[in-house]
């Protein structure tokens, strides 16, 4: 892990972005509700906010972070090809929240393909990247 200690306590945010292609009718079941799992973007938004308070275990040098504030936002573009999967992490702290932004829309997107891999085995989970990242 690398040594944070002399660097200051700053406000930090970090945007991250995935998306996970589907066919249409997947889609249309998610929305109706009718996937045999239960809410699959309840659920997703829930696995992305509990996976990003848990990065400092997940990845080896990642430090422990208190997370201040994590939100997830999933969209259906009207092309309804796809979910575009947006989480923000925020912390006071001394190192910045770009891998807990990265795990959310990671584990968010790995919720959506399992609990619908039984009615679509095409999809694909892409483009998952940072988006940006601030500290004040």
């Amino acid at each position: 892990m690398v040594d944070v200690s002399t660097k200051p306590v700053q406000e930090r945010e970090a945007i991250a972005h995935g998306e996970v292609f589907m066919q249409e009718s997947t889609l249309d079941l998610i929305e109706y509700n009718r996937i045999g799992k239960g809410n699959v973007l309840d659920s997703a938004k829930l696995a992305g906010v509990m996976a990003a308070k848990q990065v400092g275990t997940l990845i080896p040098h990642a430090h422990p972070l208190p997370l201040t504030h994590c939100e997830l936002h999933l969209d259906v573009p009207p092309t309804r090809d796809r979910i575009v999967i947006t989480a923000s992490a925020k912390v006071a702290g001394r190192t910045g929240v770009e891998m807990e932004a990265l795990t959310a829309v990671s584990m968010a997107a790995l919720t959506i393909y399992d609990m619908c891999k039984a009615v679509d085995n095409t999809m694909v989970i892409r483009d998952v990247h940072l988006l940006s990242k601030t500290k004040k």
